[in-house]
């Protein structure tokens, strides 16, 4: 075994603008999602408080958790031929990440994301997806990556959505295990295609909004929708909540953990590190509800500081225990 898990995913250089006052600038707004809008007077200047720049993207930030949690691990992604490019290789090198089989760009930048932070933890985000996108199917080194135990993949967008099923598919004829963690472009692959993908799919990590537009199922309607997932995946389902915590099932029983109460700095890659933190539990032989107590603590740790990777828990740091409640949810009889 040479790695213990392998991510695959965006590389991004997080670009922070935090303000310096929030209330005036957030406005209701009908067509938003949560009936809000931040909004900004044209060809005004805007003070803000602090400006930091920090590393994201979802294939770097599941891999520093499992770094974090003493795991060898390797970052499979692209990078252009650019200072940000050097800054993000360096620092994950620096957190004991594996960077050989990172890409070097020489016609498209390194991703780069703008993100306007609130004091709530809140925050918007401009994002140019870069040379992340265009990491082609013969740049992977396959024969090299024959000796991992997992495969973690982020959500992948644009042309690199095309990975997506012959990654799967190396993972699944080599027997390593696969974590999928799709994004919207993944999730819109044709009914045909996302059954024969999500079939070899050990872990699925989707958040409400993605498991219902997988299933075409009101998130609300939890049930329901892990019966239909249930049928498609052979092993584990999340589904995360938010604050409200997650929910997850084995075909056999839902597990519902509670949102942690904490202080948030920042929500950026939150998802990351809980979806992270879960396979890692599972890495550790632990069970479904140790599990979920390790993703549920690493992701507040997360929020609590400013950034992707600032706060996520280390291997052996102790951390409070959210209760999780098992139901009965028999996949055979399609009743929860």
């Amino acid at each position: 075994m040479k790695y213990n898990v392998i991510t695959f995913g965006s590389a991004t250089r997080d670009n922070y603008l935090f303000l310096k006052s929030e209330r005036k600038y957030i406005i209701g707004h009908r067509q938003s999602v949560n009936g809000k809008s931040l909004c900004f007077p044209l060809g005004s200047k805007t003070e803000v408080q602090d400006m930091q720049v920090l590393s994201g993207g979802g294939g770097t930030n599941t891999a520093a958790t499992f770094a974090s949690q003493g795991f060898k691990v390797a970052y499979v992604g692209k990078v252009g031929q650019d200072k940000r490019g050097e800054a993000l290789i360096e620092e994950l090198r620096q957190r004991s990440i594996d960077t050989q089989f990172v890409k070097r760009d020489a016609k498209h930048a390194t991703a780069y994301s703008l993100l306007i932070s609130l004091a709530s933890g809140e925050r918007n985000i401009f994002v140019y997806r870069g040379a992340s996108n265009f990491l082609t199917k013969s740049e992977i080194p396959w024969s090299e990556l024959r000796d991992s135990q997992w495969f973690y993949l982020a959500p992948f967008s644009g042309s690199l959505a095309k990975l997506t099923e012959p990654i799967i598919n190396f993972a699944n004829q080599n027997k390593i295990k696969i974590a999928f963690n799709p994004g919207y472009s993944q999730l819109s692959f044709p009914p045909a295609t996302l059954k024969r993908i999500l079939a070899k799919v050990d872990v699925l990590i989707l958040n409400q909004e993605e498991a219902s537009l997988l299933t075409k199922i009101p998130f609300q309607k939890e049930a329901s929708i892990f019966r239909k997932i249930d049928s498609l995946v052979k092993d584990i389902v999340v589904m995360t909540k938010g604050k409200e915590g997650a929910v997850a099932s084995d075909g056999r029983y839902l597990y519902h953990t509670p949102g942690v109460k904490v202080g948030i700095t920042d929500r950026t890659g939150a998802g990351d590190s809980f979806g992270a933190g879960l396979v890692a539990g599972l890495m550790q032989k632990k069970s479904i509800e140790a599990a979920l107590q390790l993703a549920s603590a690493n992701a507040a740790f997360c929020l609590r500081k400013r950034g992707a990777k600032s706060g996520l828990l280390k291997k052996g740091q102790k951390y409070p225990k959210v209760k999780v409640v098992r139901q009965k949810c028999l996949r055979e009889t399609k009743r929860c």
